[in-house]
């Protein structure tokens, strides 16, 4: 139950009447993970609002860098491909101290954790943006993504933590809008910044945002811990850390040209050390990424038809931009003015997510979403320089949609059975894989588009090899209809609001 804080009755009263805090109908105490919390309705937006905000911060960082990248080079004395070590750093922290987050919420609470993720990122931000060379840069980016790494999953959990079962979808839809929308409003504010001003307002311009954020986070997300936090997984720590940090390398560099040789070894040692992990976790009763997770059905098959899903996700970003600029001649500003219509599109579901899985639940919304969006983006294969902007702007929307709509379904349906006392585990494990697919989606795309290149025995990409990556990253994604068919039919229900027919009825 609810623990309150040791204070007398009169002292309480007096602050519910002077206003200090509100009335006992309105109070959310602190509580353990195992208590069970109820949250006023109307709170649950503004916790939305400010976790989505500082995964925006997080999300756009990464792909506004990207663009700037050239510059930083140039700046730095370096060849440009130098560069990449700044990414991969960055990665490094990711896959070190995603499978660790979690834990350390236990320990030391949500809400502080939370707040030094935000803190390490703004500090990252600042040291970015003062670096004077490349190794400086460096470790700067990794300050910035162990920062990145917590806020990832420890904001899910914050929002796990703080919503009501029947606020969940609607909650996940605010979430899941930063994760769809930075990777697309990235490149070209990139462009902006660094055409019209200096590439460290990239950095700086997370200064602000951040400390709101602090200020936000203090204010309205209460501090949860576990009751007993578990011990700690150095092995597991170890092994996670090396297998995915090769994994995630391995991907990126396999999406670069001329380090597809280093891609293999790393990817190859990613594996490795993923077994001895696997063989690890099986004699651990706590291990730092628990696999036995994946037993609880509807996590397990929001896991893997999400994570197929998700290399289409990882790819388009990757795709599409090149289509339009390499294949289609359009400058940096004119793609990037179409690609903001996959993110209109996310917004435009925001509001639709709850109602229509209310109608018509999980299963069957994921199962017809599912194959609409892998459609959709199949058809952005078929793109042509003569095809009409709005054209190309409405499949784009369309696309946006069902996907964001997808991600809202799988982010929340994946907790549909989880006990409040693994939850933190469970944000650890899914945002683990999440980050791994997404890259891996990169990778697929593209490896997808050097073999089309290849067989066509062309030095440049034509439009009609992007027509043969997008149809691969796609018919992928659509495998996740196998198993978005085996959804129960009320799975969800307790969040959806989604009522089922019992046979025998009406």
């Amino acid at each position: 139950m609810l623990r309150p804080r040791r204070r007398g009755i009169a002292a309480v009263n007096a602050e519910v009447r002077d206003g200090i805090v509100p009335a006992a109908t309105d109070v959310v105490q602190t509580a353990t993970a195992g208590d069970l919390r109820t949250k006023p309705a109307r709170n649950y937006r503004i916790v939305a609002l400010i976790i989505a905000c500082a995964l925006f911060m997080e999300q756009m960082d990464a792909t506004v860098l990207a663009t700037a990248l050239p510059t930083m080079a140039r700046d730095f004395g370096v060849p440009a491909p130098s560069m990449s070590i700044a990414l991969t750093s960055y990665l490094l922290a990711l896959a070190i101290f995603i499978p660790v987050s979690g834990r350390m919420a236990d320990r030391f609470g949500s809400r502080l954790i939370f707040r030094l993720a935000i803190a390490l990122f703004v500090i990252g931000s600042m040291l970015c943006g003062q670096a004077t060379n490349l190794p400086f840069m460096v470790a700067a980016r990794f300050i910035q993504g162990l920062g990145g790494a917590m806020m990832i999953p420890i904001g899910r959990l914050v929002l796990l933590r703080s919503v009501d079962k029947r606020d969940m979808v609607s909650a996940m839809s605010w979430l899941i809008i930063p994760a769809l929308i930075g990777p697309i409003v990235g490149p070209p504010l990139g462009g902006f910044i660094v055409t019209y001003l200096d590439w460290r307002w990239i950095f700086y311009l997370n200064l602000p945002i951040g400390v709101l954020g602090l200020v936000l986070v203090s204010i309205f997300i209460e501090e949860v811990r576990a009751d007993r936090p578990p011990a700690a997984d150095a092995a597991g720590f170890l092994l996670s850390g090396i297998s995915l940090g090769c994994l995630l390398f391995g991907f990126e560099m396999a999406s670069r040209p001329g380090e597809g040789r280093l891609a293999v070894p790393l990817i190859l040692i990613g594996m490795l050390f993923g077994a001895l992990y696997i063989r690890h976790a099986g004699r651990r009763a706590d291990p730092v990424l628990d696999l036995s997770l994946m037993r609880i059905s509807s996590f397990r098959l929001s896991v893997i038809a999400g994570s197929l899903t998700r290399i289409t996700q990882g790819a388009q970003p990757f795709l599409l931009p090149l289509m339009l600029q390499l294949g289609f001649g359009m400058t940096a500003a004119e793609s990037g003015s179409i690609t903001i219509a996959t993110a209109m599109g996310s917004l435009a579901m925001k509001g639709l997510a709850p109602r229509v899985l209310r109608r018509f639940g999980f299963r069957q919304s994921l199962i017809v979403c599912g194959i609409a969006a892998a459609a959709g983006y199949a058809v952005c294969g078929l793109f042509r320089p003569d095809w009409p902007v709005a054209a190309i702007f409405a499949v784009l929307v369309v696309c946006g949609f069902f996907m964001s709509f997808q991600f809202t379904a799988y982010n929340t349906i994946a907790y549909d059975e989880i006990p409040k006392e693994r939850m933190s585990s469970a944000t650890s494990f899914y945002s683990t894989f999440q980050q791994l697919m997404l890259s891996f989606g990169i990778c697929i795309g593209a490896t997808a588009l050097h073999v089309a290149m290849l067989a066509g025995n062309r030095g440049a990409p034509i439009p009609r090899d992007f027509t043969v990556a997008f149809l691969i990253v796609t018919g992928i994604s659509a495998l996740a209809t196998i198993w978005n068919m085996r959804f129960a039919r009320d799975a969800g229900s307790a969040m959806s609001g989604h009522a089922v027919e019992q046979p025998g009825r009406g």
